[in-house]
């Protein structure tokens, strides 16, 4: 609408605005009703992303992997006492049982300082205290060397001046973990990582530096002797290797993880003499669990496809307009809303498609050694017509179920076979997971100017056909304003007209001495 001033109908009596508004409803229906395709547009869109994410979820987190049979050669290792160690089970695994033993673990080199006060509570000492604080000579120069695995990692020059914090500064530069406590008035050093590559040791020049900081540590020699005075010296743990024996075979770690013959095995405590068992066979929970989620996927997906494809038709519910809203709760708004919503896919074509694929494959047979072969041999079929949900015929039950109450009391019979013929669960599995990732990979290629490579839905066309409602839109309100427009310009001069004739006709009242 044009924001000149528009006359009313004060001279024809005519409410005017109402004439027109009535006059131009009609055009601006067409906007309310293109907006409202739009939205819909947009509700569909948002319905086949979600469908779209769950198949592709299906595709390349399950039936990926299990078209190749490695993804059924799983194994498992237990050990006869969880406390001693912990296994993990590489590929190409064999099955055994074996033997080990834990003589040592790995160890972090620990250094813990003098107390710098000794008995004495006179002094504390700060990170900010100098060497002179602590007794060193003025005058006096040393060089800290700290060596680590054998090599020089940094060094310090130390004076009076020189503080614990310089100090501590050094060790951590080198590579160390380093603090001093003030409560206890003790330096704190250790290696980053366990091992015996990762020991370290502090040396001075010889003028005691290191003795002033409560950092120097007994020789064997000096631990041995009749006087030896432990207060006098810090406490050092040296860094070690883990050593394990696997079956008789000695192996040594700087961690205490070790990775032998697709075996990963962390040792957690020592045996001493004693051994225990590491027992390596087919992990039959495992691929029970595989197969399991995913028909728990294809289960989601199925049903989505169902929900929409077989909803009720919607055709009488128009969308609603802003002032429908008002006069409506939002839990109303939102019920009604999802009534239109759950229509949107019902009888689509593309739907019917991806139906068709998923039941035509889980229901086919798969030769294998001459014998033909389907999910019901392992125990793998849809509920009964009566016991099953709406919208949920075609999901799959595995027979033996905890979690699914239709089939939870039926006989296990996927993980008997996988635990007797490992092999004709896998060749069976690989076939069914290769067919279906054929077929929908063969429906999600790229169409141009239709749909994406990897989507499942007509996604391009979507996309175009939402940027064509917006060019509609736009069009239509331009539409309606400008024949809104013309209607107020007509009655504007309609007005003037009747404005300029009443006049014309009180002058000539007057002149014919007719005017009251």
């Amino acid at each position: 609408m044009s924001d000149k001033m528009r006359l009313s109908g004060l001279i024809s009596g005519m409410d005017t605005d109402s004439v027109i508004e009535a006059l131009v409803s009609t055009k601006k229906q067409k906007v309310t009703t293109a907006q409202g395709n739009q939205k819909k547009l947009e509700w569909k869109q948002e319905i086949w992303k979600n469908i779209n994410t769950d198949i592709k979820a299906l595709q390349q987190t399950y039936l990926s992997s299990m078209r190749f049979s490695s993804a059924f050669q799983k194994k498992k290792t237990t050990a006869s006492d969880s406390s001693v160690a912990s296994v993990v089970t590489g590929d190409g695994a064999v099955d055994a049982t074996q033997k080990l033993k834990v003589e040592s673990l790995a160890k972090t080199a620990y250094l813990t300082g003098k107390d710098l006060n000794g008995d004495s509570t006179a002094k504390t000492y700060t990170a900010s205290s100098t060497l002179k604080d602590l007794g060193y000579a003025s005058g006096n120069t040393d060089t800290l060397r700290i060596n680590i695995g054998g090599e020089e990692k940094g060094s310090l020059e130390i004076t009076e001046n020189t503080t614990i914090s310089d100090v501590l500064t050094s060790l951590k530069n080198a590579g160390l973990n380093a603090s001093f406590d003030e409560s206890t008035q003790r330096f704190f050093v250790s290696s980053k990582a366990t091992g015996k590559s990762n020991d370290f040791t502090l040396t001075d020049s010889g003028n005691g530096a290191l003795s002033k900081l409560g950092l120097v540590t007994a020789t064997e020699a000096e631990k041995n002797a009749a006087d030896y005075d432990s207060s006098e010296y810090a406490s050092k743990i040296d860094g070690s290797d883990a050593v394990i024996y696997l079956n008789d075979a000695k192996f040594t770690s700087n961690t205490n993880t070790f990775q032998i013959n697709n075996l990963t095995i962390t040792a957690l405590s020592e045996t001493k003499d004693k051994e225990i068992t590491l027992t390596t066979a087919t992990d039959t929970s495992g691929i029970y669990d595989m197969v399991k989620n995913m028909i728990k996927q294809y289960n989601k997906v199925i049903n989505e496809i169902d929900k929409y494809y077989n909803a009720d038709s919607a055709r009488k519910y128009s969308m609603l307009t802003d002032e429908q809203k008002e006069a409506l709760s939002d839990e109303e708004v939102e019920k009604y809303e999802t009534r239109i919503k759950d229509s949107l896919l019902r009888r689509d074509t593309n739907l019917s498609s991806l139906q068709s694929i998923f039941t035509d494959v889980m229901g086919s047979g798969i030769e294998i050694g001459g014998k033909t072969y389907y999910l019901s041999s392992f125990g793998i079929g849809t509920g009964s017509y009566f016991d099953t949900a709406d919208n949920e015929k075609h999901a799959l039950h595995i027979d033996g179920d905890s979690d699914d109450s239709l089939t939870a009391s039926n006989t296990d019979k996927l993980s008997a076979l996988i635990a007797s013929d490992p092999d004709l669960v896998s060749d069976f599995f690989t076939k069914l997971s290769q067919d279906l990732y054929t077929k929908l990979s063969g429906v999600s290629k790229s169409v141009d100017g239709y749909r994406s490579y990897g989507s499942f839905y007509d996604d391009k066309k979507m996309k175009t056909d939402y940027s064509d409602f917006d060019t509609l839109i736009k069009k239509l309100e331009e539409q309606a304003n400008d024949y809104e427009d013309k209607l107020y310009k007509k009655f504007s001069s309609m007005e003037s007209t009747l404005a300029s004739l009443q006049k014309k006709t009180s002058a000539l009242s007057g002149l014919l001495g007719t005017s009251s």
